[in-house]
């Protein structure tokens, strides 16, 4: 709220302009012929008409320093003097308002605060109906002409225009005419009320509570007088903090605006005028970004101009030249280590979890300062919906993934791991390599950036790995154990929507997958993976000349990636030399030994089905050379056909679910394989006798 200082000072500034407008009104009277006429203002007698043409253009009102104007103002130096601010002052200081600027804005805002001037101004307008003073009125009681043009040009395009503090209505009208407004907002900010315009809230961002990072550079940088700058920050940095962090420094308050809001809006030039306004009114510096939301509509980017406040814009890529006339002061803003965001996660959960247990969920999330205190607010109120009520790992990890953008939805299919490391039937080797690739997603921020294990040509800080091996030996599914693991959600890739005919076509499908998600914390799974990553061949004609162009664009891609993506391929050999160089895991996946393929009936079995006592598993796993996917395939056919006849899964329904997967395969149904199980396999073709 404002000091009764600054309200005296307002309201005794409209008292001064109150005396002007009795001496207006007295001169008016004089010169009346019909003072008592009921209807005056809404007709023209034949005597009016007379003396308007005997008449020439009516004088300013002599506008001197009255006594009561040299006390208020002596009043007003007072209460500067002794640590008062006063926001007429401060605004007209702000803005560079001019003696003149300042009388037509409390002219024009002297009818919001007494509803006396309203009646007062359609006497002086000579409409009853009108009830704002007209631009003529306010100039006569500014002690300015019609005929003056620097008084013209300032209520036509001065800064109490420009500024969107004065409104000229009725632009049909000529100027003498038009009735000036003073907007509420503006209205409200002299009162005391700093309540920013609904308009525009709905762009608008509350600054961050987060402390991180070093403002100096940028402090120094407005202490010189800098007013645009451009804060290009990383995946896990954070432009709005420090920015905020150094208008506060300067004794500014902030202004945040989200320009991905404001593009979505149809009048986002009046938007960006009305934060233009805010700034000043407030003395606020404006923090407005993502730059690259609006980088189409550079028009935007240069009506942002505050001046004097600063306005310190942010985004992802380089500054390009065109978007604004003047340039601006470029800062690069730092990635956030491993172990700052460790203690900012501990900062926002206030000891609620040990540190240890906080690093080991959440290390593997490339998350910036404002996102780590929004995840953390969500762990929270995930752990009060669980029955126990407790914060655990579990809940930082889904506080962590709803941090994730939907874009990547879009372009691929989600999926919630819901496997663990128990349900792998693989080799200790695979298992091995498959432990590796998690180690190295969870501590990748940590070795490739804090320790910059992978410096120069812009490498990124992701991770590959290839998964080569027969179709249903587990691939997919270790996948999804790797991302449940490291509490990520798994997107599969459909290769269908990303191949296209068209030259070029795949490229961009392809990077549009890659930059939605490098902004998202998952597992990205590229399914059959040499239809896209195959082998460069000698160039014969122009097929081969695009083919090996989009191979060359996913080398570069890949290793410029942040995140952590899976080739999955049925032929390792297709895949080019050139991909394998730069995988960081390979894993292979070999066909299940007869111990694996029992272990593997056994978990595709599961727990809830009943199972008959002359179940042979090991016979199952000795006799039927298959895949994990087709002994899941034949347990689920298993269990319909024991589902129809109201019984335990018997042998017989599992050498028929075999059998039926055999055919599907186009493999030979051979009686040494079913062995003594052959007889039941024959009596199950038999048809049925009929009722």
């Amino acid at each position: 709220m404002t000091s009764a200082a600054s309200l005296a000072h307002l309201l005794g500034r409209v008292g001064v302009v109150e005396e002007r407008i009795r001496r207006l009104v007295a001169e008016r009277r004089a010169e009346d012929p019909q003072p008592d006429d009921p209807f005056r203002g809404l007709y023209l007698s034949e005597e009016a008409v007379d003396r308007l043409l005997g008449t020439g253009p009516r004088a300013p009102l002599p506008v001197e320093a009255s006594p009561r104007w040299v006390e208020c103002e002596r009043a007003a130096d007072r209460a500067q003097e002794d640590g008062h601010r006063l926001r007429l002052r401060e605004l007209a200081a702000a803005l560079g308002l001019t003696a003149l600027d300042v009388d037509l804005l409390l002219v024009a805002l002297s009818a919001d605060l007494d509803p006396r001037f309203e009646q007062l101004f359609g006497y002086l307008n000579d409409d009853v109906t009108r009830r704002r003073p007209s631009a003529a009125v306010a100039l006569a009681l500014s002690g300015a002409a019609l005929s003056d043009a620097g008084a013209r040009a300032r209520l036509l395009s001065g800064p109490l225009v420009t500024g969107h503090l004065l409104a000229l209505e009725d632009p049909d009208r000529p100027l003498p005419g038009r009735a000036l407004r003073v907007p509420e907002r503006v209205v409200g900010h002299l009162l005391g009320d700093d309540t920013p315009d609904p308009d525009l809230t709905v762009v608008l961002t509350a600054p961050p509570e987060v402390l991180w990072g070093d403002p100096a550079p940028l402090v120094r940088a407005l202490r010189a007088g800098v007013l645009l700058a451009y804060l290009r920050e990383p995946a896990t940095g954070s432009a709005r903090v420090l920015a905020a962090e150094a208008l506060r420094a300067r004794g500014h308050d902030v202004v945040g605006l989200d320009l991905s809001r404001l593009a979505g809006e149809r009048d986002a030039a009046g938007l960006v005028a009305l934060a233009v306004r805010e700034s000043r009114l407030r003395g606020a510096g404006i923090v407005a970004g993502p730059v690259p939301a609006v980088a189409d509509r550079p028009g935007l980017l240069r009506a942002l101009r505050a001046d004097p406040q600063p306005v310190l814009l942010f985004g992802d890529t380089v500054w390009d030249p065109v978007w604004t006339e003047r340039p601006p002061v470029v800062v690069d803003v730092p990635a956030s280590t491993a172990a700052e965001r460790a203690g900012l996660w501990q900062e926002a959960l206030a000891g609620s979890l040990p540190g240890p247990e906080i690093l080991r969920a959440t290390a593997q999330f490339r998350l910036g300062p404002e996102q780590v205190g929004r995840a953390a607010r969500t762990a929270r109120a995930q752990a009060a919906l669980s029955a126990e009520g407790t914060l655990t790992g579990a809940h930082l990890q889904a506080g962590a993934r709803a941090e994730n953008g939907s874009a990547l939805d879009r372009l691929a299919r989600r999926v919630d791991p819901a496997v663990g490391w128990a349900d792998l039937v693989l080799p200790d080797p695979v298992l091995q390599s498959l432990r590796e690739l998690a180690l190295r997603a969870r501590h990748r921020e940590q070795v490739l950036g804090d320790w910059a294990m992978r410096p120069g040509a812009g490498r990124g800080h992701g991770v590959a790995a290839l998964f080569a091996g027969d179709s249903g030996t587990g691939k997919t599914m270790s996948a999804e154990v790797v991302a449940k693991e490291l509490g990520l959600d798994l997107y599969v890739v459909d290769l269908a929507t990303v191949v296209d005919k068209y030259v070029g076509e795949t490229e961009k499908n392809l990077e549009r997958i890659f930059t939605a998600a490098s902004g998202v914390n998952g597992v990205l799974l590229f399914d059959e993976a040499d239809a896209v990553f195959g082998r460069r061949s000698e160039v014969k004609d122009a097929h081969d000349r695009y083919a090996n162009i989009e191979s060359a664009y996913l080398l570069q891609r890949m290793e410029t990636f942040d995140g952590l993506v899976v080739l999955a391929t049925n032929l390792r050999a297709n895949i080019d030399e050139a991909f394998t160089r730069r995988l960081d895991v390979i894993v292979d996946f070999p066909l299940p030994d007869p111990e694996h393929r029992a272990l593997l009936w056994d978990r595709c079995l599961g727990r809830l089905m009943a199972r008959a006592e002359d179940l042979d598993l090991d016979f199952l796993g000795r006799a039927f050379e298959l895949a994990g996917g087709g002994i899941r395939s034949a347990a689920v056919t298993a269990a319909y056909l024991a589902a129809e006849d109201g019984a335990p899964v018997t042998m017989a329904h599992l050498v028929t679910a075999v059998q039926r997967e055999y055919r599907k395969l186009g493999r030979l149904t051979l009686e040494s394989e079913f062995g003594p199980y052959w007889s039941t396999l024959t009596a199950a073709r038999a048809p049925r006798p009929g009722p």
